[in-house]
């Protein structure tokens, strides 16, 4: 097992050196997964995931954006089984692309990330959407077809405009409204990072510092100038005791954010560390 965490996270820093346009979500989510289960059959989960390709990709290939969705929607979720787990959601294995693939129960990310890996093999342009506490996806059609907004937390429904400001109030409360950049597009690493995020604040409520930081070290191998990241890593390390390597990846956050508040009470931790250490 410990050779097969080693390989995927020798996986996840090699996916950390590609172009984000480059990135196999699907792959690298898989590859997390590994390091989170290495006692799991991760090929057979790849092999369920090619196998939603596959059903897609049986159809005649719609051209608008609707029945694509409707498509994608009834090999994922109405043949496929997949679902959103409200029931058991802080769940871990909601976030684990090969748990995700056995139980077909996941959270709106994981859940989405198959959505994102099938329309991409088909061709179709989507995103995923850095909507505020519920992941979404807008799947594209033809210039003529326009755009759909889909939840694939709730079986791939289309969210039309009220649908959205009832889901915001729902998340934010009832005097929320939509805003301008609530549909913004995610970056693919910026959705990889969110489906780790579920893990390391899952392990953090659990008081589980040396499992939430396993987690965000992992998350650097993918994306090395997340300066949060090493911020985070650096509280940790810490909380943990280990000074040096706080002082050190807190150095690793003011190299990327060098001026600001931020970087002033990173400073000021350094000082607080080195003062702890002598």
């Amino acid at each position: 097992m410990a050779d097969s965490v080693a390989e995927a996270r020798a996986a996840i820093e090699a996916a950390g050196r590609l172009p984000d346009d480059e990135l196999d979500l699907a792959g690298v989510a898989l590859q997390f997964a590994r390091v989170d289960a290495p006692e799991a059959d991760w090929r057979a989960a790849a092999e369920r995931v090619s196998a939603l390709v596959r059903g897609v990709l049986a159809e005649p290939p719609p051209e608008d954006a609707e029945a694509r969705r409707a498509l994608i929607a009834r090999v994922i979720h109405d043949e496929g089984g997949y679902a959103g787990d409200s029931e058991t959601y802080d769940d871990l294995r909601n976030a684990n692309l090969i748990r995700v693939t056995e139980r077909r129960r996941g959270l709106p990310v994981a859940l989405g990330l198959l959505w994102l890996h099938v329309a991409e093999a088909a061709g179709w342009a989507a995103r995923g959407l850095d909507f505020p506490g519920h992941f979404l996806i807008s799947l594209d059609g033809t210039t003529k077809g326009g755009s759909v907004v889909v939840d694939p937390f709730s079986g791939g429904g289309a969210l039309p405009a009220p649908a959205l400001r009832m889901l915001i109030k729902r998340v934010e409360g009832p005097q929320a409204e939509l805003r301008p950049g609530m549909l913004a597009p995610m970056s693919r690493r910026a959705v990889l990072l969110r489906l780790q995020t579920n893990i390391r604040l899952r392990r953090l409520q659990g008081n589980d510092v040396e499992g939430a930081l396993a987690c965000t070290a992992d998350m650097l191998r993918l994306a090395p100038d997340a300066a949060p990241l090493w911020r985070e890593a650096a509280v940790m390390n810490a909380r943990l005791g280990r000074l040096g390597a706080a002082i050190e990846g807190m150095e690793r956050f003011l190299g990327l954010v060098p001026t600001g508040e931020a970087a002033a009470r990173g400073r000021e931790m350094i000082e607080e560390w080195r003062a702890r250490l002598n």
